[in-house]
C-alpha cells in the first residue's frame, strides 16, 4: 500500500546518495516510510509522503539526507488561505510592489518571472 501523498512534486527532500553510507538511520526515523534500502545505500521511494519533519535530516550521520523542515504543505495551506497563487509549497509567486512583475520568493530569494 502507497503512502498517504500530501502535495504532488512539492517536497524539499534530497538525498546525496554520494555521501550516504547505507545506515538506514532515515528509514528508521520516517513516520511515513519515504525511505528505502538498495544495494547497501539509502534511495527515496515515496517522495510525495513526505511531511517534511526533518526527523530525517537531523539523524542523518553524514548529512545525506536534507528537507526544508516545517516548510511544505503547511507553507501552502497558510498561501492559498492568504489568498497567494504558489507553484510549490516553498515559494510565493507576488506582483512585486513597484512593477507589477511576477516574482517568486524561495526562502528570502527573489526571483524573477517575467
Amino acid at each position: 500500500m502507497r503512502p498517504f501523498v500530501y502535495l504532488k512534486d512539492v517536497v524539499t527532500l534530497e538525498l546525496d546518495a554520494g555521501k550516504c553510507i547505507g545506515c538506514g538511520m532515515c528509514i528508521l526515523v520516517c513516520p511515513h516510510d519515504v525511505f528505502g534500502l538498495n544495494d547497501s545505500h539509502v534511495r527515496i521511494d515515496y517522495r510525495d509522503a513526505c511531511m517534511e519533519c526533518g526527523a530525517c535530516a537531523r539523524n542523518c550521520p553524514t548529512g545525506a539526507v536534507s528537507v526544508q523542515a516545517g516548510v511544505g504543505c503547511a507553507a501552502a495551506v497558510i498561501n492559498s488561505l492568504l489568498g497567494r497563487d504558489s507553484s510549490a509549497c516553498c515559494c510565493v509567486i507576488e506582483p512585486e510592489e513597484n512593477t507589477g512583475k511576477l516574482v517568486e520568493s524561495r526562502g528570502g530569494k527573489k526571483k524573477g518571472k517575467g
